[in-house]
């Protein structure tokens, strides 16, 4: 017994090491939505019916957090987007009203990675605009614990990060914008396993000795819930070409330029109340 299961360790190991390899993993995201009420929206209807419309809302807005996406990878490159799902019909409650959420929903969004050249582009949208962001990795300092668990059928070993970033804050004060500078210091957690054996994981995430296969960072959870190596499948990737070129700083940049722009339009339609727009990352 001990014997065919050496051979067949072997026989894995060198499919895995092939330059033919290739895989699909598919990860399910979760972000923590804010809490948010409807109660300062004035709308007809009694409390029963207010508690409906509070209960679609917050229905819509635990979808709008949670998402699919698949990660399609070769030993050589990798692409990562949401999986296209048709949304069901919208249709309206009985007195006429519904709550509808219109926000991004990333569907536009891929992140192409070169292993060998160490670079990536990542295609965005941001309010109708695509953006083609093309830098370099980022590199994670990653610290191996050599705490275990189990995902699936793959044993997971835990590393942890921990980073320092510079964000912008955009609130009104006293009926003015202001930019609120502030230094946010997370711990990243990634579970990777050695018997996948390349460097690479979901979106950015990568840079430890096997795939990542779960990761929670700052209010984010990416757990990994099926994979498919060597598929019958061809996989077939390719950098993501259309769009308007752009550093990861550039982007920022203009991310920011959009938020006052939408503040400012908000603040004009209703008077100026008070929301905030938190930019960085």
């Amino acid at each position: 017994m001990k014997i065919k299961i050496f051979i067949l360790t072997l026989f894995v190991s060198g499919s895995l090491l092939a330059q033919n390899f290739s895989g699909r993993a598919t990860y399910k995201t979760h972000r923590k939505s804010p809490s948010m009420q409807l109660d300062s929206i004035s709308m007809p209807g009694d409390p029963a019916m207010q508690e409906k419309l509070q209960a679609q809302f917050e229905a819509q807005m635990r979808k709008m957090f949670q998402k699919t996406f698949i990660l399609d990878f070769t030993r050589a490159e990798s692409m990562y987007k949401e999986e296209q799902v048709l949304d069901a019909p919208k249709v309206p409650q009985q007195n006429g009203l519904m709550v509808i959420i219109e926000g991004g929903s990333g569907s536009s969004e891929e992140f192409y990675k070169n292993l060998n050249e160490q670079r990536i582009t990542n295609k965005k949208e941001l309010m109708g605009k695509v953006f083609l962001i093309k830098d370099n990795f980022i590199e994670y300092d990653w610290e191996l614990t050599g705490e275990t668990k189990n995902i699936g059928i793959y044993t997971c070993y835990k590393a942890v990060f921990e980073k320092e970033e510079d964000t912008i804050e955009l609130d009104f004060v006293d009926g003015e914008m202001q930019e609120i500078n502030k230094t946010k210091k997370t711990t990243v957690i990634a579970w990777y396993t050695p018997n996948i054996p390349i460097s690479n994981g979901p979106g950015n995430y990568g840079g430890l000795p096997g795939l990542i296969l779960e990761v929670n960072d700052d209010g984010l959870t990416i757990v990994c819930t099926e994979v498919v190596l060597n598929p019958s499948e061809t996989i077939v990737i390719k950098a993501p070409s259309k769009g308007k070129q752009v550093t990861q700083k550039k982007f920022e940049e203009i991310s920011i330029e959009k938020s006052k722009e939408l503040m400012n339009r908000f603040k004009s339609r209703d008077g100026g109340s008070a929301f905030e727009i938190q930019i960085g990352g």
